[in-house]
């Protein structure tokens, strides 16, 4: 735990971080510091490398989301990573907590995006419209509280809010996730939607690779759901 960055993976090549929801994966116009720059200051002390540090960002999770985010440490590893994304070689799950129950506990979910920059969201639709762009994800119901249900979510596309949007259209927007139709933010300020884990065959050593995050602590909630997942498996 170097600092207040959770290292979930590392070797010479890659790096994976257990994101919080409040973190930026990289700089935006808020000025704040990001993962990536973390990243490049924890690399290089710990290495004691000297001049400027390479990191590339192989993939981004928007700012409320926690979980799991890979770097590359060379440029190798990047190029490789980002041709597995690229042909769909990177299982991505995620878990979900929704107030409304899905029709059904278990579905694939077909929809056509479209993004609006200026509004910073993007709108689902069944059928192709121009400049859209197909999203597939498949989710199950794994867990369920008084109140509350957890599913988990395996991402067959990799669009703009993809997961948010589309369980906002089903009727199950994410629990705090206010510009997707939730009722109220949650007392952190992020969402509870939460990157469980990246799978894939290593890019340079062609090892098989299982990264898992932990849930965000903080929350009760997350808490529940979890050790509920812990006694199943």
């Amino acid at each position: 735990m170097p600092g207040n960055l959770t290292i979930l993976f590392e070797d010479n090549h890659l790096i994976a971080v257990n994101k919080s929801n409040h973190d930026l994966v990289q700089m935006d116009n808020t000025g704040d510091l990001a993962l990536e720059d973390r990243l490049k200051i924890y690399i290089k002390k710990k290495y004691k490398k000297p001049g400027n540090v390479f990191l590339g960002v192989t993939h981004r999770l928007d700012r409320p989301v926690s979980g799991v985010v890979l770097f590359a440490r060379t440029t190798k590893a990047l190029t490789r990573i980002n041709e597995l994304f690229r042909n769909d070689k990177i299982q991505k799950t995620y878990w979900a907590i929704v107030k409304n129950k899905p029709g059904n506990d278990e579905n694939i979910l077909v929809h056509y995006l479209l993004r609006d920059a200026r509004q910073n969201k993007t709108y689902c639709y069944e059928r192709e419209m121009v400049n859209s762009k197909r999203a597939e994800l498949r989710y199950r119901l794994v867990a369920s509280s008084n109140n509350y249900y957890l599913l988990e979510i395996d991402l067959k596309t990799g669009r703009h809010h993809q997961i948010r949007a589309q369980l906002a259209a089903i009727g199950c927007p994410v629990k705090g996730d206010l510009k997707y139709g939730y009722s109220r933010s949650n007392p952190d300020g992020g969402i509870s939607l939460h990157a469980r884990s990246l799978s894939f065959i290593h890019p340079v050593l062609k090892e098989e690779i299982h990264i898992v995050a932990d849930p965000p602590g903080e929350e009760m909630l997350w808490n529940v759901f979890h050790n509920l997942q812990q006694r199943c498996s």
